[in-house]
């Protein structure tokens, strides 16, 4: 009888017990070419618009054994959390290892129009890096499979695509290690018209709407069961979609020989998680498997997706960049954070800015406009169907209280405060609460303080002439027989404007 290994749960505390196990090339020191004669390749995972709706992360309602098997073969973070809640700015730390307000980058989809971004001295993407260390790299995945072009990379600064070798790590040489970006269209496969169809064909069965549980913040309606429940098979789908890529790197012979992070770029696209600092926007599933890496732990403690970055580095034996502020979580001198930071800003037209700082218990966020909704005006989110749906019941008045008070209040609190071990869908704001005063002081001070050390730009108000520099390219993409597209833009700029002048 096969006696499976038993899971290993790591808590603060024994995190210096697992670093003095770890190999060499898992501590962040260089590891030389005498001493390793090849290095490991190393695969990222990154998956759109996805929350931790895995089984092996306590999702009852699906399977994803590949996934399972990535966590049960190697290190599962429970507490990971991205630091921006939409897809380039995520995209640009990540690559980047830093935070996207450190290098001027917050601003969703920013330096498409004539004014550029550039990145600050000393700061490198990580393709760049592992190319300069010989590294064949890539960046593909299936919607780009069979053609030369390179995946999703949807990153803030000016980028020379001559860091990418490939789509694919078949182009490298013979023996070359590889860095292979694997970029899954996750959560959005949902948004396409067949995908219904699709899921059925693919998977066999699809997941049913009235089984679905949604978060107590959203009524029990058809449509946003429905989209729940298509979520939930674009998870299995993605699921599959992982499989293939390990079964190909197994009968090629070097699944071991391969470091896996798997990883999503934010939580589920919907109207209080994808664009927003809750749990639901940033909390992601976060695997590594590999070469230097325990096999069947858990680890509880936070990290950051930008360690992701500084993690492959140090498991790969290379030099991590001293500004780098990802941190590589299997090095012997790591120390485990207190507390893990976010940031939103302007997505597309409309400007925003809300700062977060979470503990292992409590939740404090900012919010620079609290004169303006919570759904502010949004040409793609406000497309849709789930929020066409929730403002078509606000309209009726057919919502629930707690609904209307989360999603349709006409302002905000400056502050918000969640006690997270009794609130985890953070719908019960405690910053007014004379109970939580000391708390709130605290985690005030705490997100202060990163504010400051990490050079925040987006302290700053977005200049305007960056601003109309994008609105620019947004409504140049937006040509082309889209005319209420352009109209809706159009006007919502000038509600963004008009809100800035009013002081709101």
């Amino acid at each position: 009888m096969r006696i499976k290994k038993p899971i290993i749960r790591l808590t603060r505390g024994c995190l210096l017990l697992l670093a003095v196990t770890l190999c060499a090339g898992a501590t962040g020191e260089r590891v030389s070419a005498s001493s390793q004669s090849t290095r490991p390749n190393v695969v990222w995972f990154v998956v759109d618009d996805m929350s931790a709706n895995f089984s092996c992360y306590g999702e009852k309602l699906i399977r994803t054994p590949n996934v399972d098997r990535l966590a049960r073969e190697g290190v599962r973070f429970s507490r990971a959390f991205v630091t921006a809640p939409v897809c380039s700015p995520s995209r640009s730390a990540m690559m980047t290892g830093m935070y996207q307000t450190s290098i001027n980058v917050h601003n969703h989809r920013s330096g498409r129009g004539e004014l550029k971004i550039r990145l600050p001295e000393g700061v490198a993407p990580a393709p760049l890096l592992f190319k300069q260390a010989g590294y064949y790299t890539a960046i593909g995945g299936p919607l780009v499979k069979g053609t030369n072009r390179l995946a999703k990379t949807d990153y803030n600064f000016e980028w020379d695509e001559k860091m990418y070798d490939g789509n694919d790590w078949a182009g490298r040489k013979a023996g070359q290690p590889f860095f292979m970006q694997v970029q899954l269209h996750g959560g959005k496969y949902r948004h396409n018209k067949n995908w219904k169809q699709r899921a059925l064909s693919e998977l066999g069965s699809a997941t049913k709407p009235e089984d679905v549980t949604l978060p107590p913040y959203y009524p029990r309606d058809p449509v946003l069961l429905d989209d729940w429940a298509q979520y939930l098979d674009t998870a299995r789908y993605t699921d599959k979609e992982v499989g293939e890529v390990v079964a190909r790197l197994e009968k090629e012979g070097i699944l071991d020989q391969t470091i896996i992070i798997f990883m999503t770029d934010h939580g589920i696209s919907h109207a209080r998680e994808k664009q927003f600092l809750y749990d639901g926007g940033i909390h992601v599933p976060f695997i590594v498997r590999g070469p230097g890496v325990p096999r069947g732990v858990v680890r509880d403690d936070l990290i950051e997706h930008i360690d992701m970055a500084a993690i492959s580095l140090g498991l790969a034996g290379l030099d991590i960049p001293s500004r780098m502020e990802g941190r590589n979580v299997f090095a012997k001198n790591y120390a485990p954070r207190a507390a893990v930071f976010s940031a939103r800003d302007r997505c597309d037209e409309t400007v925003e800015r809300l700062r977060g700082v979470r503990t292992e218990r409590y939740k404090y966020i900012r919010n620079f406009y609290p004169l303006r909704p919570h759904l502010q005006p949004n040409a793609y989110k406000d497309a849709k169907e789930i929020v066409r749906r929730l403002r078509d019941l606000h309209a009726q008045g057919k919502l629930p209280a707690l609904t209307e008070k989360l999603l349709f209040a006409p302002t905000r609190a400056e502050e918000e405060l969640y006690d997270l071990q009794a609130d985890p869908h953070e719908t019960r704001n405690l910053a007014a609460d004379p109970k939580f005063k000391k708390t709130l002081v605290e985690m005030r001070e705490r997100l202060n303080r990163w504010m400051e050390q990490t050079n925040d730009h987006g302290r700053q108000v977005e200049a305007a002439a960056m601003f109309d520099s994008d609105m620019a390219a947004y409504l140049k993409e937006g040509a082309g027989g889209r005319e209420e597209y352009q109209r809706i833009l159009r006007g919502n700029i000038a509600q963004m404007k008009k809100w800035a002048a009013e002081g709101k």
